[in-house]
């Protein structure tokens, strides 16, 4: 069959069909690609989209308002306008200046944050300008900016986006009047539905519990909900960094390289950098030379009573010289070389070079480069002579002591062989070259003398022989010799990976903290528990990122049914693909019995009362799709949350055993409680004594803390009897009708006519403390005691 090319080749027809194809052929706007790909973003319904716009104007919000140092009111409405739905959105910001408001919201990929290494909610700048593009495109009608700068006034701007240009189109840019003093305002109307109230009213839930600086006032068709902010701290201001050497790849270090204005390696990398230094970037260099030169192979010099001698070696590469001066340079050579253990070609080219100084002045006798290359070629002659022994004594002390002394011998002398045959005579060869000579004399060796060398043996050879070769003293390449060859830029990228470096700074991350966490679920979630758990700094891909887990248990949180999971990165709530988060699926794999919540079978999503919430902070959030609804499958994260989780989890199981240890003493409280009564009245009518105190021996028999008041007189005491084992430290408040005066161990404080005692004192496992004050005349008393657990405590006052 022909070939359809053929059939163009033929008559030199391809060259209209290729005209013609070319003529067809054109760019695409960013704003045109996602015209047509709004499923990218989080607009592939109109349920989801009106989620995803409120998401992106209150994430700028938010950003802005925590920017400028001002707590953040945010005002969310969305209201049906005839076939659309409109969304109002107004913050307390800055405010953004007349130049910026058109870009800022009529441009795609337009924004400050994409080249800032730092944490932030949004960074391509696509966000709010996406969902400008999906209101225009389903309602046809313009976005409505209201923006107030302190100094510049209000503007209003209605503006649409070119989707050929990817740049806005303005219809109306005038001065307005409007009524807060800074800020910003958009409207959009678009076609939506509420089929997804319950994301909504989550998203808005949500963002509330993990920013609980903010104060958010929502409004939609049905319902009204208010959130007030649960602290004036606002998160912590985060700083730019440079990137980290484990975390570039080579097209970008090619870039950098080719940007950058230092000329030396060590240079750029203390540069362009974070945590380099110049001790790091001498590390980073020496595993660079080892990548680039390679290392020069050190073998035992000879002994002066050995055949190869290196004094007499270099009396014989020496002419033209005095004898004495020969001599002496000779045998001043040997000694040195010959005291070392191992000595490499370097290090003899360094030995000669100091030896021929020193003769110089001694002998008044020029040794020149000539004399001294000679030198330096015999010794290291001398040296190199018995590479086979020096070899055997390597291999047999990295191989197993079952290998034979034959086969041993046979390996040494092919591996010296390769060594002999190299061009480069002083031995130079890099870690994969000297491998590739260790297998190759192996597979020889097990060729011919019937043996085995599996992988293990072979790398203890290749450790063997490596670990004694020293590294060339040769100057790496310059920054512009890197950046002009792409082999040594990806030898430079090794070298950088496989240094230790310190962690990035955490100053450019901003954290929820511990405490934040535990008022954010406090605040939204009448629970019984609260724990809270913030992880130290770690580091994926050269972007240092925090883990932060928190739980809430019990009170009015559902007792059936999945505990409810809240994901978050960047403080931004993730609603939607719950399935392909990371985040879930850590949860399910950690035994949640063991926690004590139910779970059947021991894995999936645990059933309780439970609330469970994890939040990622990094400069890259690694997201599973541009609408950065889930988080990627990392590992390092993946751990990272489990180790959060799991901390705030054990706090639960603690909480949880002591609710039941309580609740068994409860029960037995309960039992002597009804028992004893009925024992003291039978014990009475025996004895003929006055009843017993059923308070006092209920808290010996229970081992609690009894409080007890006497009064006699004016004095008024209260008696703390400790039955346990282990130290209290209540809070003990006495409320009196009467004015006890100043007292020195109390805080006094008068209130609507009556006195207000406390004390917080400390009493031993069994032992007792009074408390004592004076009153004059009657007085009316009510005690209450903080700090003990209902079911250790005992009140008879």
């Amino acid at each position: 069959m022909t070939s359809y090319q053929s059939q163009l080749a033929e008559g030199g027809g391809s060259e209209p069909i290729a005209e013609e194809l070319a003529a067809s052929q054109r760019s695409i706007s960013i704003a045109e690609f996602f015209e047509k790909n709004k499923q990218m973003l989080g607009f592939d319904s109109g349920a989801k989209a009106l989620v995803t716009a409120v998401k992106e104007a209150v994430d700028n919000a938010l950003d802005a308002t925590e920017e400028a140092g001002i707590l953040p009111d945010i005002y969310v409405e969305i209201e049906e306008a005839g076939s659309y739905y409109r969304l109002v959105v107004e913050d307390n910001g800055p405010g953004i200046t007349k130049e910026q408001v058109p870009k800022v919201f009529g441009k795609l990929l337009y924004g400050s944050r994409f080249h800032a290494r730092e944490q932030s909610r949004g960074q391509q700048g696509i966000g709010i300008s996406a969902a400008v593009l999906y209101s225009q495109l389903t309602s046809g009608k313009p976005a409505k900016i209201t923006s107030k700068t302190e100094s510049g006034g209000a503007r209003y701007f209605e503006l649409t986006i070119d989707t050929d240009t990817n740049e806005p189109e303005i219809e109306v840019a005038e001065d307005t009047t409007w009524g807060p003093s800074h800020g910003t305002r958009i409207e959009l109307e678009m076609e939506a539905n509420m089929r997804a109230r319950q994301q909504l009213h989550d998203y808005i839930k949500y963002t509330a519990v993990v920013n609980p600086h903010a104060r958010i006032e929502f409004h939609e068709p049905k319902e009204s909900k208010k959130f007030e902010r649960a602290t004036d701290e606002l998160p912590p201001e985060t700083e730019e960094i440079r990137p980290h050497p484990h975390g570039v790849e080579l097209g970008t270090l090619l870039k950098m390289l080719d940007a950058t204005d230092s000329y030396s390696v060590s240079g750029f990398l203390q540069e362009e950098f974070t945590r380099v230094g110049s001790k790091t970037a001498g590390s980073v260099i020496e595993n660079l030379r080892d990548r680039h030169f390679g290392r020069e192979v050190a073998w035992k010099p000879p002994q002066s009573h050995e055949e190869a001698d290196v004094a007499a070696a270099v009396r014989g590469a020496v002419a033209n010289k005095s004898a004495d001066a020969t001599k002496a340079f000779a045998e001043r050579v040997a000694d040195v070389v010959e005291g070392r253990t191992r000595v490499a070609y370097s290090e003899v080219d360094e030995i000669v070079g100091n030896v021929a100084d020193g003769v110089e002045d001694d002998f008044d006798e020029t040794l020149g480069t000539t004399v001294r290359e000679n030198a330096v070629d015999a010794a290291w002659e001398a040296v190199i002579d018995e590479r086979t022994a020096d070899c055997y004594e390597l291999v047999d002390e990295a191989t197993t002591s079952r290998k034979d002394d034959a086969v041993v011998e046979g390996l040494a002398s092919r591996l010296s062989d390769k060594f002999e045959s190299q061009d480069d005579w002083r031995n130079r060869v890099t870690r994969e070259k000297l491998r590739d000579y260790v297998d190759r004399a192996a597979d020889a060796t097990e060729e011919y003398d019937d043996a085995t060398f599996g992988d293990t043996a072979r790398e203890k050879v290749t450790d063997a022989v490596w670990s004694r070769a020293v590294s060339v003293p040769d100057d790496v390449p310059k920054v512009s010799a890197v950046a002009d060859d792409r082999d040594a830029a990806a030898r430079l990228l090794e070298a950088m990976r496989e240094t230790d470096i310190l962690a990035p700074p955490t100053g450019c991350l901003a954290p929820i903290s511990e405490e934040l966490v535990h008022a954010g679920l406090e605040k939204e979630y009448e629970a019984d528990f609260y724990a809270a758990s913030t992880r130290d700094a770690e580091v994926h891909g050269g972007d240092p990122f925090v883990v932060e887990a928190g739980v809430a248990y019990g009170g009015d949180l559902k007792e059936d049914g999945q505990v409810e999971v809240l994901r978050f990165a960047n403080r931004v709530p993730l609603v939607y693909q719950r399935g392909a988060c990371s985040t879930v699926d850590v949860v399910k794999d950690i035994n949640w019995r063991n926690y004590g919540l139910d779970q059947p079978g021991g894995t999936g999503m645990p059933n309780g009362p439970a609330v469970l919430m994890i939040h990622i902070a990094s400069t890259n959030v690694p997201f599973t799709s541009e609408s950065k609804d889930a988080v990627a499958n990392i590992p390092e994260i993946e751990d990272e949350i489990e180790l959060a989780l799991r901390e705030a989890a054990r706090e639960l199981k603690s909480y949880l055993n002591k609710r039941r240890s309580l609740e068994k003493r409860r029960r037995k409280q309960n039992v002597i409680a009804e028992i004893l009564p009925q024992m003291a009245e039978k014990l009475s009518e025996v004895t003929g004594r006055e009843p017993l105190d059923i308070d006092d021996s209920l808290a010996r028999i229970m081992n609690n803390v009894l409080v007890e008041r006497s009064v006699e007189g004016s004095t008024v005491e209260l008696t703390i009897h400790n039955f346990g084992d282990a130290n209290v430290s209540p809070d003990v408040t006495e409320i009196v009708s009467a004015d006890p005066g100043d007292h020195e161990d109390a805080t006094v404080v008068e209130m609507d006519g009556e006195w207000f005692l406390k004390w917080s004192p400390t009493v031993e496992g069994g032992e007792k403390a009074t408390l004592a004050y004076e009153i004059d005349g009657d007085a009316d008393f009510d005690v209450s005691v903080e700090g003990i657990e209902a079911e250790k405590l005992t009140v008879n006052a």
